[in-house]
């Protein structure tokens, strides 16, 4: 058996020994399987191919100081993905139905939850598509639901709470105003990957997309959302085609709790200049500070018409350092879940 490295691990695909899989046909779901075959069989006439009914979720599984196993707010991943798949009028599992089968993913791929020590943990991926062959422009009538897992390390290779420099995306947009932004749907994030590639090869570690109206105020990076402090303030943008992430959620709770005002709304470009510190926020990176930020006429221009200077380029704020540590501390059994998002695993 390989012996893995899970402290090299970066945020990419590593094979595992299982999946789950349930299917939704004629009406009513069948019972989830787990299986060692990584290839589905699916109709080449499937929705998902043509017309991209698909969503999907991330969550991650870790593995305490105390040795326990813990799994972050599935309970919400679960909510959130029935809203995508409402969305798209396609069938969906019940809460139960979707923790259940990220359970029996995790006890099926034990082995691969990295040791606590490794600052690693397992990832979670739980994906619903519609399966049924179709021509016609329509929603799925059968779907599929498939959780896959890998273990992962930070999401850029870099090293946690290390500052990183963003663009403001002025000639790409990310979801219209009344478009599908508030879901997890992998079509949102096909029509990001030109843009956001372009930021990678011109240096920057991330992309930030704002309002396709206007283009005046912030709505969040390629990756991840946004949230500034300023003034004892936690700030992230109030949207409707922003996807509600549940760090976030869980930070601005944090946040209230370490006494500092929150305010969801919305976040004008020229505020910037005001933040005390700038973050990305989401799963796979909980916090990635942000120290730079250029305003250009268009991605590949030149020009920067004005370069946003936040914090210091070397070091995470004092803020966002102790949101992160709570959040992680949490997560690693560091300090008492006392909000209950924890669910607990055993191994069988």
């Amino acid at each position: 058996m390989e012996k893995i490295d899970f402290s090299k691990r970066s945020f990419a695909y590593y094979p595992t020994e299982a999946i789950v899989v349930a299917k939704f046909e004629n009406g009513a779901w069948g019972k989830p399987e787990v299986t060692d075959n990584f290839y589905l069989s699916v109709h080449c006439f499937a929705g998902a191919f043509h017309y991209a009914p698909e969503c999907f979720e991330g969550l991650k599984v870790y593995r305490g100081v105390d040795n326990r196993v813990r799994m972050f707010r599935p309970d919400e991943n679960a909510k959130r993905m029935q809203s995508s798949a409402t969305y798209l009028d396609m069938a969906y599992p019940s809460e139960e139905m979707f923790i259940e089968m990220c359970k029996m993913c995790v006890h099926a791929n034990w082995r691969f939850i990295p040791p606590y020590e490794s600052g690693a943990s397992l990832y979670l991926r739980p994906v619903l598509f519609g399966s049924n062959p179709q021509l016609g422009i329509r929603n799925a009538n059968d779907v599929t639901f498939v959780v896959m897992c890998s273990p992962v390390g930070t999401y850029s290779g870099a090293k946690a709470l290390m500052p990183g420099t963003a663009v403001l995306s002025r000639d790409y947009d990310r979801a219209a105003v009344y478009g599908s932004g508030h879901y997890k749907l992998g079509a949102n994030y096909a029509q990001s990957l030109h843009a956001y590639n372009l930021a990678h090869k011109l240096g920057y570690r991330e992309l930030l997309f704002l309002d396709t109206a206007t283009h005046t105020h912030i709505e969040e990076f390629g990756s991840s959302n946004f949230f500034g402090i300023k003034n004892n303030t936690y700030v992230t943008p109030d949207s409707g085609s922003v996807l509600p992430s549940i760090t976030n959620k869980s930070l601005r709770t944090v946040a209230a709790d370490m006494g500092l005002k929150v305010e969801m709304r919305k976040v004008y470009v020229e505020e910037l200049a005001e933040f005390e510190e700038v973050n990305s926020c989401g799963t796979a990176v909980v916090i990635t500070p942000i120290c730079e930020i250029d305003d250009k006429p268009a991605l590949e221009s030149e020009e920067v018409t004005r370069k946003y200077l936040i914090g210091s380029p070397d070091n995470c704020g004092p803020i966002s350092r102790e949101l992160y540590n709570t959040i992680v501390g949490i997560q690693k059994g560091l300090i008492p879940d006392k909000y209950g998002w924890i669910q607990y695993l055993e191994e069988k």
